[in-house]
């Protein structure tokens, strides 16, 4: 049951998009709000007060997401309704919605809460069957579960994608080998998966302005200003990216792990800053043990209060999984690369260049003592795992009001993969 085109098998793909998903899911729990502006914020108490998601009407007010609640406000002279984010909420309706895909294909692929691929290959054979499909997945959407759904039908992921982008709310599109030259070419460049700001610059500075203008440029002139991306955004614009949907519980490999956080007040010192990232580094690595990996790579990252971004790295002598080494290279990286200018809104600890066993430890190193440190940590996992995060904590961060309520578990804190297998 496949689609054949000049001669190679061709598959067909959905990507399906829920509708304004955290304002959605809020009205859909809470109806006195459906005909109000909703914006669903962070918690503005512990300074994540900025909106992560709005409602049509709110959107129709020119709220947009990453507006701060006030400059929200201000946009919308009538009632603003505003509401602290629920991620446990959306989290358990997401998989409501993605165990319905699941029923379609054994092949959804998660690119977010909020949206997946669908590989339907195996159960039509044409496109107008697949829009059909798409259509009865749409309805089922707002009748078992009361949110909308766009859905992008087309014969790769990335076509899909945009496909669902061309209609919103709660309507199907599809894009097929014969018409995706006249639906996508003329749509901006920066409707292409993978073309970011920076990216746009540098196409708009070679006057590439819509995707047909990357497909004309030609792979060759597009690697000359943009590497090796520039190669697969030539594949992307032409139709010819080919991979697969991951089938389900196939995941991606881990590339890196890391934890950050936006503190409750800024930091003006670097014990401050030392309770915050071992903090931090204790979560990483408890995710490191999760999955078996041990890193050879630091890195942290941090905000001034002027919002200027800056990230360090640091290689290691042997790879780790330990929080306590973990921390230590943050903090070093954190006091040779910042003058203290400003003080710090925000830090974050990454690591990188990830294996699934340890290597041989340097002989300079007491292998007895990593051993030690290492049950210690597992211990402390156990705890937490058993009785919650507060269970044990550092004494460092116990010694400020402000921050001793940091939880660096907390679902605030972590970023839904938006991976892509190219």
């Amino acid at each position: 049951m496949f689609c054949m085109i000049v001669g190679v098998v061709m598959r067909i793909i959905f990507h399906s998009d829920l509708n304004n998903f955290y304002a959605s899911v809020e009205c859909l729990y809470n109806p006195s709000i459906r005909n109000d502006a909703v914006v669903v914020v962070g918690d503005a108490e512990k300074r994540h007060g900025i909106v992560l998601a709005k409602n049509g009407l709110a959107k129709k007010y020119g709220i947009k997401t990453g507006d701060t609640i006030w400059e929200a406000q201000q946009k919308c002279p009538t009632k603003l309704t505003k509401v602290v984010a629920r991620f446990d909420l959306y989290r358990k309706v997401s998989k409501i919605v993605k165990d319905i895909y699941r029923e379609y294909s054994d092949r959804v692929e998660s690119f977010g809460i909020d949206e997946a691929w669908i590989d339907v290959s195996e159960r039509v054979s044409n496109f107008e069957d697949a829009y059909n499909l798409a259509e009865e997945i749409r309805k089922r959407i707002i009748t078992e579960v009361g949110l909308t759904v766009s859905i992008g039908v087309s014969f790769n992921k990335i076509f899909a994608k945009l496909g669902s982008d061309l209609k919103k709310p709660n309507a199907v599109s599809v894009i097929t080998p014969t018409n995706f030259k006249q639906v996508v070419w003329p749509l901006k460049c920066e409707d292409l998966l993978m073309v970011g700001h920076s990216t746009k610059a540098k196409l708009i500075k070679n006057n590439i302005k819509t995707i047909g203008d990357i497909a004309r440029a030609g792979k060759n002139f597009l690697k000359q200003i943009l590497g090796k991306n520039g190669e697969k955004l030539f594949d992307f614009a032409t139709g010819k990216e080919c991979s697969e949907v991951q089938k389900v519980g196939q995941h991606d490999e881990i590339k890196s792990i890391g934890n950050s956080t936006t503190c409750a007040r800024n930091l003006t010192n670097i014990n401050e800053v030392r309770a915050v990232l071992y903090v931090l580094a204790e979560s990483v690595a408890n995710r490191m043990r999760e999955v078996n990996l041990w890193a050879s790579c630091v890195a942290v990252s941090f905000k001034t209060e002027q919002l200027e971004t800056f990230e360090r790295q640091q290689k290691l002598d042997y790879p780790t999984n330990l929080a306590e080494v973990i921390g230590h290279v943050a903090l070093d990286l954190f006091k040779c690369n910042y003058n203290w200018e400003y003080q710090i809104r925000s830090l974050g600890v990454r690591v990188l260049n990830l294996c699934d066993e340890p290597l041989q430890y340097n002989i300079f190193n007491d292998a007895q003592t990593i051993l030690k440190k290492d049950k210690l940590e597992r211990i402390v996992d156990s705890l937490r795992g058993r009785f919650g995060y507060g269970v044990i904590r550092r004494a460092c961060i116990l010694k400020d009001d402000m921050l001793v309520d940091l939880n660096p578990q907390d679902a605030s804190h972590k970023i839904h993969p938006k991976s892509f297998i190219y």
